[in-house]
């Protein structure tokens, strides 16, 4: 293998250890239990890094806004009366209460229940004073408008925000991600939206097993054992024989900045042309006329790509976007060094056909949600971890060298939680 030809130098800190020449990648079990690193972490990660806020359908009408944790901050995610996307703090600038306290809404304004200051949608102070309170020059300056996020930026459709005035661009920052987003974003003409609501649950673990499991496909067919007995006598024999296929098949990619990619091709039906038995005729001729329109509008290999393909895409720290059975966007922000607060929301096309979001959601719930196949498992494995180190002092060390020494390593080596804690590393260590 070239990659063995290499003189490529070890690499050690205090908590990431690399050797490729021994084909070695440790990374410590402090890291996930400490204190101390987490405060490090919400300091040099969470207030620099790009963090995913929520989807422009999310907001389908001027005015529209929504109430959003991010980082441990309450923030104002909203459309003003003029159509344009904006991010507040969620704080009044008098003495700190919260002034939008519904998870979402319609308001041309928001005004505080403590001492009734109100705000117009896009932020100006709006609170006529008495005479002899204030100055009469009171606010005109900005000083008491709610406090925007310092970074607002967007791509096809998805926001970000940056607590970082000085931080690279989105577009820089998502570097080869975009891709992705691109084969999601490209699946309907009429653009994509997030269906319904959300979902919210905790898990009593580190946020960073969670966006380690969230591309880990090494744990499928174990942990998930039980969905794919169930794959195989829904949709026959053959689903054992794609997912052996899919390690031979797949293949794990560094999208840069610290994330990453598994992509192959799993047993399922894919609402988005790839069809099942289960389906029947009709289901199959759905499927077909699906991918006609795909090739048709972008092209033979592009469409079979964003078909056949099935993608879990981690962009550092904490957005998933799983393109598989159902399309999840899943983002999390730790609130301790133990417990994770996550949001997830189903994503599908635009005026998709009423059987076809059928399909969808139901893959959806059936795999990726709460009560699904898939999440109780994966998060009995994360609490499981979170509580085996306690015993770091003893057993120090988690093992990820699986792959290290291949060159294009697969869905079930573990390149792409290497990509993650390279640029972990990078942010925590090398400053």
């Amino acid at each position: 293998m070239a990659t063995l030809l290499k003189a490529v130098p070890e690499k050690t800190g205090r908590w990431v250890v690399e050797d490729r020449n021994k084909g070695v990648f440790k990374v410590a079990r402090e890291a996930f239990v400490s204190d101390a690193i987490f405060e490090k972490e919400r300091e040099r990660i969470f207030d620099k890094c790009w963090l995913y806020l929520g989807h422009a359908t999310e907001l389908k009408e001027a005015n529209d806004y929504l109430t959003r944790n991010v980082a441990g901050r309450e923030l104002i995610f909203n459309r003003d009366r003029k159509g344009s996307y904006n991010a507040f703090f969620n704080v009044c600038p008098h003495r700190g209460a919260m002034v939008a306290r519904e998870k979402c809404g319609s308001a041309l304004g928001f005004k505080c229940f403590y001492h009734g200051w109100a705000f117009n949608n896009n932020g100006k102070f709006a609170t006529r004073m008495g005479e002899g309170f204030y100055p009469e020059d009171f606010g005109k300056d900005g000083s008491v408008d709610l406090v925007r996020v310092p970074r607002l930026e967007e791509y096809r459709g998805f926001y970000f925000i940056n607590f970082d005035e000085g931080a690279v661009s989105l577009e820089e920052y998502l570097a080869d991600s975009r891709e992705i987003i691109d084969l999601v974003a490209d699946q309907s003409p009429n653009g994509m939206e997030i269906i319904g609501g959300g979902q919210q649950y905790s898990i009593n673990a580190n946020w960073k097993l969670l966006l380690e499991n969230s591309f880990d496909g090494y744990h499928a067919e174990d942990t998930h054992a039980t969905y794919f007995e169930y794959l195989s006598d829904y949709i026959g024999g053959a689903a054992n024989d794609d997912l052996s296929a899919a390690k031979v098949e797949s293949r794990a990619i560094d999208l840069k900045n610290g994330h990453a990619v598994i992509e192959g091709k799993a047993p399922w039906g894919r609402p988005i042309a790839r069809t099942i038995p289960s389906w029947g005729e009709d289901g199959a001729a759905d499927i077909r006329a699906a991918r006609a329109e795909l090739e048709a509008r972008l092209g033979v290999e592009k469409a079979h790509r964003i078909a056949d393909g099935d993608r879990n895409m981690g962009i550092f720290p904490s957005l998933v976007i799983n393109d598989i059975m159902a399309i999840t966007i899943r983002t999390f922000h730790p609130v301790s060094s133990g417990l994770i607060h996550v949001n997830a929301w189903a994503m599908g096309p635009v005026g998709e056909p009423r059987i076809q979001r059928k399909r969808r959601l139901d893959n959806f719930l059936e795999f990726l949600g709460p009560g699904g196949f898939a999440t109780p498992d994966d998060v009995e494995a994360l609490e499981s971890a979170h509580r085996g180190y306690g015993n770091a002092k003893f057993a120090p060390w988690n093992d990820i060298s699986r792959g290290l020494l291949k060159d294009q390593p697969t869905n079930f080596d573990e390149e792409q939680m290497r990509c993650f804690w390279r640029e972990w590393a990078r942010r925590m260590e090398d400053q």
